[in-house]
């Protein structure tokens, strides 16, 4: 699975709580002995490190060309590991952009609580991660639809606030449901960092038959400007798809329908406003998925009653692994919409 990516073991791990399935498996010299059985200490912190370097050409295609250089275009610090044997924790701290370190994943996670058969956790997350894992794409271009916002209004499906909770259903259905406030994780202003409380619900229901992934997806809540002022009512819903072909050929496809009821803030109810777009992300290894090789190619596509939410591109995504942790790419990116052309040539390495 090429970095960032988890093989199916790691994404068990990950969702026991960086656990080992067997207790008994768990190495004793992992953490302290102190004499106190409710006080368990890690012997040493897990802490991992990952850079994403790249250098950029672009052209406009109004005669305008030029060169980035993104050294680093992102950095991160991240740890995560059980506090207890039914509580863990997850967070990641970034620079991105040149911006200033932020936490983005920051969470604590419960499992099976009061023993009832359910994870639960709470803090920031990304509210589109049920559907596919933006931070384990193999590509720079990144999944429109969930990052569109629309309006003056701060929601979207990348990252927010809130609790989560996932259960196991019978007849195999994964049910994620989300409890959010919907402005995302920006920095606290009045006193505080949410406009109306948590009030946007969505749930994720997803299947596996076999190779095949399917998945349905909702959305309902409220934006608002400022407390007190005027709201507007935010739906979403579509289904998500992954299939895999084998050991070589993955397919995986979003579509979402949003709809926005007063996205100005005006206070005038009227037409709703309309934004609907996915997109289609295949993968090829040709020599597996443990190869070192990968090509990645992605649409995007978003249609909205405003012109500048609409989005139209695609880029072609070539990969390989120098080692199992550090990565080269090389990206041809088009915008149809604005009739960009980009080539960038990165790294990837975590450690």
């Amino acid at each position: 699975a090429p970095v960032p990516r988890l093989k199916p073991y790691g994404e068990e791990f990950a969702a026991r709580g960086f656990r080992m399935e067997d207790p008994s498996q768990e190495p004793p010299r992992a953490t302290y002995d102190v004499g106190d059985p409710l006080l368990k200490l890690v012997r040493d912190l897990p802490l991992a490190v990952r850079l994403d370097l790249a250098v950029t050409a672009e052209d406009t295609g109004k005669g305008g060309r030029g060169t980035d250089f993104g050294q680093p275009w992102m950095a991160k610090l991240l740890s995560g590991g059980p506090i207890t044997e039914k509580i863990s924790y997850y967070f990641y701290a970034v620079i991105e952009d040149g911006e200033s370190l932020k936490l983005e994943d920051a969470f604590l996670s419960f499992s099976s609580p009061f023993g009832l058969p359910l994870s639960v956790s709470f803090g920031q997350f990304q509210v589109s991660d049920p559907l596919f894992k933006r931070e384990l794409r193999l590509e720079h271009n990144d999944y429109a639809i969930y990052k569109t916002r629309v309006g003056y209004a701060p929601t979207d499906l990348t990252y927010d606030r809130g609790f989560v909770v996932e259960w196991d259903a019978p007849g195999g259905v994964e049910v994620v449901g989300q409890l959010v406030a919907g402005t995302g994780i920006d920095k606290a202003r009045y006193g505080g960092f949410d406009n109306g409380g948590l009030e946007n619900v969505a749930l994720h229901l997803g299947r596996e038959f076999g190779p095949v992934r399917v998945g349905l997806f909702a959305y309902r809540g409220k934006a608002e400007m400022h407390r007190g002022g005027p709201a507007s009512t935010i739906t979403y819903f579509g289904p998500d798809l992954g299939i895999g072909f084998g050991e070589k050929w993955e397919l995986n496809l979003s579509w979402l329908a949003r709809r926005d009821d007063d996205p100005f803030f005006t206070g005038r109810r009227g037409r709703k406003t309309a934004t609907d777009g996915g997109f289609a992300e295949l993968h090829y290894f040709p020599l597996g998925q443990d190869g070192r090789w990968a090509l990645t190619a992605l649409y995007n596509y978003i249609d909205s009653d405003l012109v500048e939410v609409r989005r139209e591109n695609a880029s072609l995504t070539l990969t390989y692994l120098l080692a199992r942790n550090f990565k080269v790419l090389g990206e041809l990116y088009h915008d149809f919409e604005r009739d960009d052309d980009r080539l960038l040539l990165g790294f990837v390495t975590a450690f």
